[in-house]
């Protein structure tokens, strides 16, 4: 098991316990549990995992393996400005593995990961809905279109 940064070791138990009571024991709770968990905290802060195994009867384990499994669920906040790379049909003949590929590298994480500064969290997506703007990356609810592996940098000296 990973350990946790300070920020994610800290958490206030209260929504928890909340979501908890709702709750019967059994893994079938788990997923429902795990999906309030992260709606409420915006990612499954890893105390929570000790407390709902405990709550649920279900081992530590078998929940970091449906966390792990499952795009959907964060174990880490995300970054300020969530960079979705679209990969649908139009993106992706235009060149959208590209995009991410540079976006990688230059922020250092890989798909799902978040920045150090937590400043960015980078995310591909099977469609942003942009495909006149292919390739296209979104950052929040803005989208930038017709992106080129060189211009993709420049998109992220636009948010602070």
């Amino acid at each position: 098991m990973t350990k946790g940064t300070a920020e994610t070791d800290r958490m206030d138990p209260a929504p928890l316990e909340r979501i908890l009571e709702r709750y019967p024991g059994g893994e079938g709770s788990l997923i429902p549990v795990l999906q309030e968990v992260q709606e409420a905290y915006g990612y499954v802060p890893r105390p929570a995992v000790e407390r709902i195994a405990e709550r649920l009867k279900v081992f530590p384990s078998r929940i970091y393996g449906v966390l792990t499994f499952y795009t959907q669920f964060r174990l880490e906040p995300k970054g300020r400005h969530v960079l979705r790379v679209c990969c649908g049909t139009a993106c992706h003949v235009k060149g959208a593995e590209r995009i991410s590929s540079k976006l990688r590298e230059v922020l250092g994480v890989s798909i799902g990961g978040t920045t150090p500064d937590r400043r960015f969290t980078l995310e591909q997506v099977a469609c942003i809905g942009a495909r006149e703007q292919a390739p296209a990356v979104m950052v929040g609810d803005e989208v930038h279109g017709q992106v080129t592996p060189d211009e993709a940098p420049r998109i992220l000296e636009r948010y602070e």
